[in-house]
């Protein structure tokens, strides 16, 4: 069972904060091979959704209000764990992060920057394309909306 926990950037550890940084820098920076500035000055304004298991942090997003990334509401630095992903620890992050732009925004209208592989499971949890694909730090991306 995943325990989640929703913090602002002024209320994270320092452990909390390295373990967030330093498993986005293993997913996206190491195993996709990309090489691109993870640390960009957005966290401060986020709220950090935190997926522990057995106290390890093991899946990770960040979500902004309205006007703080995109027009509307978003989430973002989706991630899971590469040996947890079999305990389909995606669904769990994203539906606490969709509940947390609810509760804490109060709108239900949400976009991302999915990596286009994703699609399927972005569609699985109501979010459709919106325009054309495009390359963001050399990875296939397509915006995604949710109403």
């Amino acid at each position: 069972m995943l325990q989640i926990h929703i913090k602002d950037f002024s209320q994270l550890t320092t452990k909390e904060l390295y373990s967030l940084l330093q498993l986005r820098s293993e997913v996206f920076v190491v195993e996709q091979d990309c090489v691109y500035q993870d640390v960009d000055g957005k966290d401060v304004k986020a709220l950090h959704v935190l997926g522990h298991k057995e106290g390890k942090l093991v899946a990770y997003t960040r979500i902004f209000k309205s006007g703080d990334y995109f027009n509307e509401a978003s989430i973002g630095r989706v991630v899971v764990k590469e040996n947890q992903r079999q305990h389909k620890y995606g669904y769990d992050i994203m539906e606490a992060s969709i509940k947390a732009i609810e509760d804490h925004y109060k709108t239900n209208t949400i976009v991302i920057s999915a990596q286009t592989y994703l699609k399927r499971f972005y569609n699985n949890l109501s979010f459709k394309e919106v325009g054309e694909e495009y390359l963001e730090d050399g990875i296939p991306h397509i915006k995604m909306k949710k109403n």
